[in-house]
This record gives structure tokens, C-alpha cells and sequence, in this order.
């Protein structure tokens, strides 16, 4: 049987492996790695990397973390708080901003999370906020995801690009926080996956994320721009700041469980402008990306 331990230790040599593949396309930037504990049991490994050639901002971030199973996460699950299960979760986390407006933000979150009433379920996901829109881009993403999820299962890319749609939607914007992705939660095992069959997934997932990132620095990173794309460049970091801030689960559990707050708030731009009541030139580029910032679009 597949144990938190051996899930773990995957997940540290992720960490490890994607930093190293992301070091050597930027060619400048170097992690530094940060080691914590947290109070409450656990700890990680925070590792930032900032001002290197094509990675502005970024961080790869690995915790293990257990305890008492906090009232928030309990009612999520719909569980009465007066069980008061321990916890254990562990995963990784990645954000990276870069320089080059025409390189798109990107984020991935892979975990594992179990309780000692013996739920146990895998989440996470990946999606790319692009500022500025591109087709080819965005079917690249997209057919690189759907061919992992097709290896495990056929109904898990359009399942969890439509769940990637709901979640990364910024309610209060009426739009998307870019092109989608995937994203899944409380993935189990029933008749059809054992959890082995669901960790083997996350794990081909996981080891997705510096190939597709990579191509795209590679890509885009030494294409021309402006000072006004690096202008629009802020004004969409601000509303990934704001879903982040507001609606991302991620940040909302990791205060909840007491975790450590500069790993959690990595995912900031280093830089961000809020604009009041922007309007976009009609005919632009900008107004072209926002036309695209929705649900349900059919990338590939």
C-alpha cells in the first residue's frame, strides 16, 4: 500500500527537479532554499528564485505538514468538527512571473492529503495566465495536458479543464485569470482507480510542468516588447494578485492551518498596478486578450 511517506519523498524530488530544469533555461537565475518548521507540526522547503534572465519572480515550494484538522478544512469536507481528525498534507507548489510580458505566468499546485479516519484524497492542477493571449500558446498548453490525461484516464482532461474554468474565474471580474488549465480535487480510489492509478497521475502531471514552462521561455523569452505591454504586464499581475487574495484555496488553507505566510504569499508579483476603471483601446491586443478571458473556450 502506498504510504504519506513515499508520496513525500516524491514530492521533494519534484521540487528538486524542477528547479534544476528551470535553472538551467533562465541561464541567470538560482534558487535559494529556504527551510522552515511550523509550530503546529511539519514544515517545508521554500525555494525562490528572482532577476534572473527570463524568471522575473518564482518560487518552488515543497511542505509536509500535520496536526489537528482545522474547523474550515473539516466543513469543507462536511465533516463534524467534533471528530477533530489529525491531518497530514504534503506537496508542491510553483508560481513564476517573468520578465517578458509575452511569456505567460504560470502555476501548479500537486498534493496529497489524509486524515487519521482514513480519507485520503490527491488535488491540484495547472493552469497559464498569459497577458497577452496567443492561439498557438494556448493549444500547446492545452494539447500537452490533454495527452496526460488521456494516458490515465479519458475522461480526466475534460472534466478537469471544465473544473479548471469554474475554479480560476475571478467572480467579482466576470473573467477567467487566463487560459485555464486542469484542476481536480478529492480524487479517491472507487472501482475504477486504486490510489496508486490516482498517484501515478499526479505524478505525470507534476513532471509536466518545467517541459511546458520551459518551452515557453525558450519561445517567448527574448521576443520585443514596450514600456505599455509592460504596463498591461502589471495591470493583469494586479488580478492575479486579487484572485490569489481572495479566492484561491490554496492561500486560504495554508493561513488556516497556521502555515508560514512568506512561503504562502510566494505567488505575488514582484510588481503589480491597479488602474482605475481601465478600459482597453478597442481593436488592441489588450481588449483582444480580455475578449478571451472566459469560460468554456475550446483551446485545441
Amino acid at each position: 500500500m502506498l504510504t504519506k511517506e513515499e508520496i513525500r519523498d516524491w514530492f521533494i524530488g519534484l521540487q528538486e527537479s524542477i528547479c534544476s530544469q528551470l535553472e538551467a533555461v533562465d541561464g541567470k537565475g538560482k534558487f535559494i532554499s529556504d527551510q522552515w518548521q511550523r509550530s503546529g507540526g511539519g514544515g517545508g522547503i521554500t525555494r525562490v528564485i528572482a532577476d534572473g534572465n527570463i524568471i522575473e519572480k518564482g518560487g518552488v515550494n515543497f511542505s509536509a505538514v500535520w496536526g489537528k484538522t482545522p474547523e474550515p478544512v473539516l466543513k469543507s469536507i462536511q465533516l463534524d468538527p467534533m471528530d477533530q481528525p489529525d491531518f497530514f498534507a504534503t506537496g508542491v507548489s510553483i508560481v513564476l512571473h517573468p520578465f517578458n510580458p509575452m511569456v505567460p505566468i504560470i502555476h501548479m499546485n500537486v498534493r496529497y492529503f489524509e486524515m487519521t479516519n482514513g480519507k485520503w484524497w490527491f488535488g491540484g492542477g495547472i493552469d497559464l495566465t498569459p497577458h497577452y493571449v496567443n492561439a498557438e500558446d494556448a493549444r500547446h498548453f492545452h494539447q500537452t495536458l490533454k495527452s496526460i490525461c488521456d494516458r490515465h484516464h479519458p475522461s480526466y482532461y475534460p472534466e478537469f479543464k471544465n473544473w479548471a474554468d469554474d475554479y480560476f474565474f475571478l467572480k467579482h471580474r466576470k473573467e477567467t485569470r487566463g487560459i485555464g488549465g486542469v484542476f481536480f480535487d478529492y480524487l479517491k480510489d472507487d472501482s475504477t482507480f486504486t490510489k496508486e492509478a490516482r498517484f501515478n497521475f499526479v505524478r505525470d502531471l507534476g513532471n509536466g510542468l518545467a517541459p511546458l514552462y520551459t518551452h515557453f521561455m525558450k519561445k517567448n523569452g527574448n521576443l520585443p516588447y514596450t514600456e505599455k505591454e509592460k504596463q498591461w504586464q502589471c495591470i493583469r499581475r494586479g488580478r492575479y494578485v486579487e484572485f490569489n487574495l481572495v479566492w484561491d484555496r490554496g492561500t486560504k488553507f495554508g493561513l488556516d492551518t497556521d502555515g508560514r505566510t512568506e512561503s504562502i504569499l510566494m505567488s505575488l508579483p514582484p510588481q503589480a498596478h491597479w488602474v482605475y476603471n481601465y478600459q482597453a483601446v478597442v481593436g488592441s491586443e489588450e481588449e483582444n486578450t480580455l475578449s478571451k478571458l472566459r469560460k468554456g473556450i475550446t483551446w485545441i
